[in-house]
């Protein structure tokens, strides 16, 4: 048997056919029948939503994606997980940039936490966006990580395997052969490094300015077990941006992060960035959907601004795999649009809110349209 018909013949197995036979019964509309009243309403609301011309001419609004949706949002008892809405939806990974750069990164034996964390918006970022402007988040020191949180999909183990020697020379090659405007260094934890990897991050930092002295660094950091003289180290590196992520409100720290990573450590993180050169911009990032209150995420907004942080980013949480924790709940893009007027009002140089928003999501146009060309503008006036 050929290797075709072996896949053919596997497929076929694979199916199953539902033990319901498909009698007409099933499709007819009868109004005392609950599913076929669900069947109507569901006729009802496509009769009433936009029509193929307005697909055409390109005339749906973001709105009309979601502002129909009648799944449920909330996990409540009984529900053993979620459906995805359909605003989180996104398409596969194409274009000559992507296919570019992963073949780089194959190359020289790098990995990204675009990839090891499943990010949604992969092919958005390494292609370009809307603006051009080709994002990627390398990770350095490896793939696998020290710690163990609830809401990551990277590979862990006590002692992971040395970093490698030449990786910052490596990376540094890698992105000016990629001609990327912004890339974002981040890394897994490494608690089993005296520094926790620190002088690896600067020594990478180091490469990529002397090599392209233009190109927008930021380091999307782990808390370095709370060593300071660490967080000094990376922030006089020369970086642009220093990130690290409190990744959610205080009152789930516990329940979302390693217990080695602490709530008020990761403020003292980015204070102490600040601290150490104010001339480099923080940035922090919270996951939405674990369950918690709008009082929660305005008083983890405003802690923040309490810690001189500049940037945040506001997303939503979705589990990676079956084994980590369940979304509790999927936030609506308006919600995330009112999260981000309130990062306005706090003071935050630049809000990123939305249900596809991560850390390091398009950080390029983020950064580069709303930041740098502010300062630029002030600096030539």
């Amino acid at each position: 048997m050929s290797c075709v018909s072996r896949e053919i013949l596997q497929h076929w197995k694979q199916i199953r056919i539902p033990k319901k036979s498909f009698s007409t019964s099933s499709v007819r509309f009868d109004a005392d029948n609950n599913s076929s009243t669900k069947d109507l309403d569901k006729k009802e609301a496509i009769s009433n939503g936009p029509g193929l011309e307005e697909f055409v001419l390109g005339n749906v609004s973001e709105e009309d994606k979601w502002s129909n949706y009648t799944g449920t949002l909330v996990k409540e008892k009984g529900v053993k997980r979620l459906r995805l809405p359909p605003w989180l939806k996104t398409s596969f990974p194409a274009g000559e940039n992507y296919k570019r750069i992963k073949s780089n990164l194959r190359k020289l034996n790098l990995h990204t936490v675009c990839e090891e964390a499943k990010c949604p918006n992969i092919g958005e970022c390494w292609g370009g966006g809307e603006h051009q402007t080709a994002t990627a988040t390398i990770m350095l020191l490896g793939d696998t990580c020290t710690r163990g949180c609830r809401f990551c999909s990277v590979k862990t183990a006590r002692k992971p395997p040395p970093p490698d020697p030449e990786e910052p020379v490596n990376t540094a090659k890698a992105i000016v052969e990629w001609g990327l405007d912004y890339v974002v260094l981040t890394s897994v934890d490494r608690d089993d490094l005296p520094d926790g990897g620190s002088n690896h991050f600067a020594e990478t930092v180091k490469n990529l300015k002397r090599d392209a002295p233009n190109l927008l660094v930021e380091c999307l950091t782990p808390d370095f077990r709370g060593d300071l003289t660490a967080v000094s180290t990376l922030a006089n590196s020369g970086l642009d941006v220093y990130a690290h992520n409190v990744e959610c409100v205080r009152d789930f720290t516990w329940l979302v992060r390693d217990p080695r990573a602490k709530y008020d450590q990761s403020l003292d993180v980015l204070k102490h960035a600040k601290s150490s050169n104010a001339s480099v911009l923080t940035k922090s990032s919270i996951m939405l959907g674990f369950g918690e209150t709008d009082e929660q995420v305005m008083q983890t907004m405003q802690d923040l601004r309490d810690a001189d942080v500049d940037c945040v980013t506001l997303g939503q949480y979705m589990q990676p795999t079956k084994r980590h924790m369940k979304v509790a709940e999927y936030v609506t893009p308006t919600k995330f649009k009112h999260w981000e007027g309130v990062g306005e009002s706090l003071g935050f140089l630049y809000t990123a809110s939305g249900p596809l928003v991560r850390s390091s999501y398009k950080a390029g146009e983020f950064f580069i349209k709303n930041i740098l060309d502010q300062r630029r503008e002030k600096n030539s006036q």
